[in-house]
């Protein structure tokens, strides 16, 4: 998997109260909407670089792919990929809270960036890297049977 600068959404990005990507993609003012799943395999990978934490335990995070007329993302932006809520059990050191194809649809509008929601409980600790890849680091090691 190579990364790019450039399709980074965030890096090692400190999620403790909503906010947006640290980065937003200008996909460029024309045509008003495109097609960014089409073609090549364009691929969401959001991972978990340290440990989300918050009072009892109780913080729970929504991601959200977005794409908007302005770079804010709060115009009237179009939600592309919802992680639904996930409690801070599944937020840790490691997890990859996405690994998915971009959608193929016809509705990306000129600026693509990501929404971090802090549903229930403030979080005091967490971070996230999140990128665009042309292809996944799927490969698993599985063990071996040891022989009797």
């Amino acid at each position: 998997m190579i990364l790019d600068a450039e399709n980074t959404f965030s890096e090692e990005q400190a999620i403790t109260v909503d906010a947006i990507s640290e980065n937003v993609i200008d996909l460029g003012a024309n045509p008003t909407l495109r097609d960014m799943g089409n073609g090549d395999n364009a691929f969401l990978v959001v991972l978990v670089t340290e440990e989300f934490d918050s009072a009892a335990d109780a913080g729970t995070l929504q991601v959200k792919l977005l794409s908007d007329s302005t770079a804010n993302l709060t115009t009237s932006p179009t939600t592309h990929l919802d992680t639904g809520l996930l409690a801070q059990g599944v937020l840790l050191a490691g997890a990859k809270l996405f690994a998915i194809r971009l959608p193929v649809e016809r509705t990306y509008e000129r600026y693509l960036g990501l929404d971090f929601d802090n549903e229930t409980a403030a979080f005091t600790a967490g971070k996230i890297t999140a990128f665009l890849a042309r292809d996944l680091q799927a490969w698993t090691a599985y063990p071996g049977e040891t022989g009797s």
